[in-house]
């Protein structure tokens, strides 16, 4: 099989080549392999190849299975590889290596999936770009010198050029999404404990981290989610493993209630300008969701954006300054002293200053933007709005600048970070981290499934996504509605031939 004819199916047709004869699990195996070597020099989306394990891995797939040997890549994060590198996109982590699968791996492979390397993530997965100091930054494969964005930038760009059909993420703030809508991706984030984080996790971010894939295809995403969804025994939520997520691509749709929103809601306060572009996108899609029989109505649900973010960026520099703590358990190394980048420094202090009141009080937001949700959702069955405000960013745009760092370095000093937290650094740290994307973020601390949909190109040549969220807990009535825009606007003969070619 050559590269190029690998490259034109996603991971469900390759499996039904396998299982039909027409082409072994092996020859799809080299295939990746060709496309992983010529594309990552430049792309820099894998940082660690385990083709020689992943063959011997292969040896014991049936083509019975649902992937039958189909090739995929694990995130640098959370996601491990017993006995093998897993740095979290740090180099504090260079040498960790955990000491058994995660649970997910585990399903990963009982459905037949061949995990060929390890994808390029942010540090600690802390930002929607993926530019860490510890390794190369991976390319945007629509145009070069562009951002794939993050946290699971490396999975976008791999799945994007056509490396592998279908990418193991994780999104806790939008890090599925984000990068589905900068590289013309479907990226679907589950509800809340639909995935285990387990052995090593009950949840991470109080449940606001769900794991999941970047797809080219909707059929992808819910073949997926049918065989990896379901809480572990030990799981803090009452989640059990179901199926019918792809039963229900193919079961007809009921008209819906579909409100439609450009997010002024949870960007007033940052200063968020949406492009021209993000915001033909979105009426692009309320105008297609129209055309196909459902009642569409412009309406903002009642959330306070200024404190969604606040609550958001609390618990986000809590649960650093206990990963920091966490590093320096795993690695033998005082957290002051660990090799981890300035920003990331920072913001681990300011977190370590937070009382267990502030905290308390954030999380407690969580569920009150949940119950507000909830009651919206009584009146509409999705909310459509933005991804993000704009195409992807330019590499390097939104990295904290030298000058910045040096800044934050000013923390080291006793007694300043709390100073800073009482002088409003929280919400500094609110704009500059989610001026672009304050809209994702929203369905992670309610709980709710959404998705991003691959719906426009701009005229820059760059995709934009529009963002779908469903009510908590009906993941198969969005994959529904995702297969019907998906056919409304055929995604896979509208992917850049740009995306294949670099």
């Amino acid at each position: 099989m050559h590269v190029h004819e690998y490259q034109q199916y996603d991971a469900t047709g390759l499996a039904e080549l396998i299982r039909g004869g027409e082409v072994s699990s092996k020859e799809v195996f080299e295939a990746a392999m060709s496309a992983i070597t010529a594309l990552n020099p430049t792309l820099h989306g894998v940082v660690r190849a385990r083709f020689e394990r992943a063959s011997q891995e292969l040896l014991n797939v049936t083509e019975k299975s649902p992937f039958a040997g189909v090739p995929t890549l694990s995130k640098d994060l959370l996601m491990a590889l017993e006995g093998e590198p897993l740095a979290f996109g740090s180099a504090a982590l260079a040498n960790w290596r955990p000491k058994e699968d995660s649970l997910l791996i585990k399903r990963v492979r009982e459905a037949g999936l061949v995990v060929m390397g390890q994808t390029a993530t942010p540090e600690l997965g802390l930002m929607g770009i993926t530019e860490p100091k510890a390794f190369p930054h991976p390319q945007n494969p629509w145009r070069e010198g562009y951002s794939p964005g993050g946290s699971s930038g490396g999975a976008a760009a791999a799945v994007a050029s056509g490396m592998v059909p279908i990418a193991l993420a994780g999104d806790g703030g939008g890090s599925i999404r984000i990068p589905a809508s900068y590289c013309g991706l479907f990226g679907f984030k589950p509800s809340r404990g639909r995935v285990p984080l387990a052995p090593a996790h009950g949840e991470v971010w109080q449940g606001a981290v769900v794991e999941h894939a970047l797809t080219r295809s909707v059929r992808d995403s819910a073949a997926l989610l049918e065989h990896i969804n379901g809480m572990a025994p030990s799981g803090p939520y009452p989640t059990p493993r179901e199926t019918g997520y792809v039963a229900a691509l193919s079961s007809s749709s009921k008209p819906l209630r579909i409100a439609v929103s450009l997010g002024g809601f949870l960007s007033r306060g940052l200063g968020t300008q949406v492009s021209a572009e993000v915001t033909a996108a979105v009426e692009k899609a309320a105008h297609a969701l129209a055309a196909m029989g459902h009642e569409v109505e412009w309406c903002d649900p009642p959330v306070e954006g200024d404190a969604l973010a606040d609550s958001y960026l609390t618990l986000y520099l809590g649960h650093l300054a206990a990963d920091l703590h966490w590093v320096s358990q795993q690695t033998g190394v005082p957290v002051h002293r660990l090799a981890i980048e300035p920003s990331t420094r920072a913001v681990g202090r300011l977190g370590a200053k937070l009382s267990a009141r502030d905290y308390e009080l954030a999380k407690r937001y969580w569920h009150l933007a949940a119950e507000q949700m909830s009651h919206f959702h009584q009146r509409f069955d999705a909310l459509v709005m933005p991804v993000a405000a704009d195409t992807a960013p330019k590499m390097g745009e939104l990295y904290p600048t030298a000058a910045r760092e040096r800044l934050m370095a000013l923390l080291a000093i006793p007694g300043v970070p709390s100073l800073a937290l009482k002088a409003g650094m929280l919400k500094r740290l609110a704009v500059d981290a989610l001026r672009r994307t304050p809209f994702t973020q929203l369905a992670n601390l309610t709980g709710q499934p959404a998705m991003s949909v691959p719906f426009h190109v701009a005229a820059n040549g760059l995709p934009v996504g529009v963002q779908v969220v469903g009510r908590l807990g009906e993941d198969k009535q969005l994959f529904q509605l995702a297969a019907a825009m998906e056919q409304h606007d055929d995604w896979q003969c509208r992917i850049s031939p740009q995306a294949f070619g670099v």
